[in-house]
């Protein structure tokens, strides 16, 4: 009889399998069960053939071995996490530490069919609640449990990247979008893309399906850049004025440069595709519809700095974008774009909001869990397998060869002097056509909202409203999340505010990710600041104390507050809370926390007091 030894996982970041993360004393480590209990039979001998493609990867292909063996048992039993760890020679207990930390991995047995319902801020203004509580109840579950025969789990999830089509679910590796209780519709596969707005550069090729090369046509700006010197794509780059699109905003160019200049080889092209923050999808819809213009990113950028390796880290939500991106990476090899030079790997996360920050990605995609490194050293120098590495974001990837073609001066008669260039906004929530919308910079946002139809009346008790909403009146609106789950708020007083990096600033408000969330005049907003409190309180990894037991604090009063128990001193709290994790955090997700939760408090400081 085989038994398992005793695993010792660091009490950072271990994550208890359908609860938040937490941390009792950060200084003990915590032993994982199991302990003298006999394991139980597994047949191995499947497992073998499936794991020899991820030997020579060593460590770096722990999470696609490790992907690849829960699509083989449905779960990871304690045989299959062993055979992993023998034959990637990894410690027992680090893969033990990867599973734990990453939601989508499973060390017990669950459905054989698995449904994730979102019940983030989007999805919660579409009815996610009692979409989840309907499935639950039909088979005679809790949410977050198993059917008892194991043929189905239902999962409350955070936000699956799908908010234009609330509310959403993830039906094993498929999306299940626009759900209809009381028509009992639905659409079940490929998400449908959703493109507007007044610009269609960076989406001309989105709405209708994949892309195909033939398609998309000839790489014509890698072609013109192979013909330039290296640190010319990088003078373009740098004179184009573009900045990243992620959120953090550092300049594209400088980035470029640093790496090139940096000593050391391989060097390393990646391209950070987990966008994770509540309301964001325009890389799902990028990377879905129009592969090749990312990878066509990613070849110039490799040629810039000298790279002859590049990843495309995808989010674990997104399955679905894996066969349409392998199938576009094929299509680049055979026509010669890829190949000895340089060439991509595709890598698909496995539930970690955290691992959008760059170097956390590095630690996934080098087979660790996702704890973000201290900076500096930073990635031009040390990134990831400690070598230059560039990372940007898809729509930051796909400027590339707009810049590249129309040359910096061309772009640069898009947008604004100071935020050059087009734009993506994911509006999503009390909108008449939410969506992914292309616009210069510099629109304001009562024209964005007016593209999207205005405030949607759809839902709204119609008794509370006086007078009556039109679907035009913009003004008509309580609240607009700027930036997801990380951003700030606005309402109708900001909605002549041009849509700039300097004029959000200036008002106060984070471009981020490009969400654009709008709540009408009847939402709870209690209610959506608890969503965002047990979001960051999920997602926190758990390496740095401020955010590890600040968004936990954070979360505890949000979530009594929005049940109608204010105590006394509660804004004072949640204010000391948020300035704490805000300074003393370690990396973005820590320091942005509160962001959303501290500009409440400045518009509405009512909803902090008792009723």
């Amino acid at each position: 009889m085989q038994f398992v030894a005793v695993s010792i996982i660091g009490c950072f970041g271990l994550r208890p399998r359908n609860d938040i993360r937490f941390l009792a004393i950060p200084c003990i480590s915590v032993y994982t069960l199991h302990i003298g209990v006999p394991m139980s039979e597994i047949d191995l001998t499947r497992l073998h053939p499936v794991l020899d493609s991820y030997i020579p990867l060593g460590r770096s292909g722990l999470l696609p071995a490790l992907h690849a063996a829960q699509r083989l048992y449905g779960w990871l039993p304690q045989e299959a996490a062993a055979e992993v760890a023998r034959s990637l020679k990894v410690p027992l207990a680090d893969v033990h530490g990867v599973i734990e930390f990453y939601s989508l991995f499973y060390n017990e047995p669950v459905g054989k069919r698995i449904i994730r319902v979102c019940t983030d801020p989007a999805c919660a203004l579409k009815g996610a609640d009692g979409l989840l509580h309907h499935l639950c109840s039909h088979h005679g579950i809790e949410p977050n449990a198993t059917t008892s025969d194991l043929s189905l789990t239902i999962e409350a999830s955070p936000c699956l990247g799908l908010c234009e089509h609330a509310p959403a679910a993830l039906v094993d590796d498929k999306a299940e979008t626009n759900i209809d209780l009381e028509a009992g519709s639905y659409e079940l596969g490929r998400p449908k893309s959703i493109v507007d707005g007044s610009l269609r550069l960076l989406t001309a090729h989105c709405g209708n399906g994949t892309t195909s090369l033939a398609k998309y046509g000839e790489y014509a700006a890698l072609k013109k850049a192979l013909t330039m010197k290296p640190e010319d794509v990088i003078a373009e780059i740098k004179s184009a004025g573009l900045v990243g699109r992620g959120g953090a905003a550092f300049p594209t160019g400088v980035k470029w440069e640093g790496a090139a200049k940096a000593d050391g080889a391989p060097k390393y092209v990646v391209c950070n595709a987990d966008e994770s923050e509540p309301g964001t999808f325009k890389d799902r819809v990028l990377l879905l519809d129009d592969p090749h213009r990312t990878i066509e990113g990613m070849c110039i950028a490799a040629h810039a700095i000298g790279a002859t390796k590049g990843y495309i880290y995808v989010r674990g939500e997104y399955p679905y974008i894996v066969p349409a991106l392998e199938n576009a990476l094929t299509e680049a090899r055979e026509a010669g774009y890829l190949g000895e030079r340089f060439d991509i790997e595709v890598r698909l996360g496995a539930g970690a909001y955290i691992c959008g920050e760059e170097t956390a990605l590095f630690e996934s995609i080098e087979g660790k869990r996702g704890f973000p490194r201290v900076k500096p050293p930073f990635p031009t120098t040390n990134g990831l397998f400690d070598q230059p590495t560039v990372i940007n974001n898809v729509e930051t990837l796909c400027n590339v060869p707009l810049i590249i073609t129309e040359g910096a001066a061309g772009y640069r008669r898009i947008g604004t002097e100071k935020s050059p260039g087009p734009k993506l906004f994911c509006v999503s929530g009390d909108v008449a056509k939410p969506g992914l919308y292309e616009v210069p910079f510099g629109v304001t946002l009562r024209e964005l909202l007016e593209m999207a139809g205005g405030p949607s009346t759809e839902g709204l008790d119609k008794e509370r409203l006086d007078p009556p909403l039109r679907a035009n009146e913009t003004d008509r609106i309580q609240g607009v999340l700027f930036g997801g789950a990380a951003g700030a708020f606005a309402t109708s007083a900001h909605l002549d505010v041009k849509l700039t990096f300097e004029d959000l600033r200036a008002a106060g408000l984070p471009l981020g990710s490009g969400v654009v969330m709008v709540f009408n005049e009847t939402r709870d907003l209690r209610d959506v600041l608890k969503r965002l409190g047990k979001f960051f309180a999920h997602e926190s990894c758990g390496k740095c104390y401020p955010c590890q037991m600040g968004t936990q604090r954070q979360m505890e009063i949000l979530d009594r507050i929005a049940a109608g128990n204010v105590l006394d001193g509660d804004m004072r709290r949640l204010q000391d809370v948020g300035w704490t994790m805000t300074d003393a955090s370690l990396c973005g997700l820590g320091q942005t926390a509160a962001g959303a939760v501290l500009s409440a408090i400045k518009l509405w400081p009512e909803l902090f007091v008792e009723r």
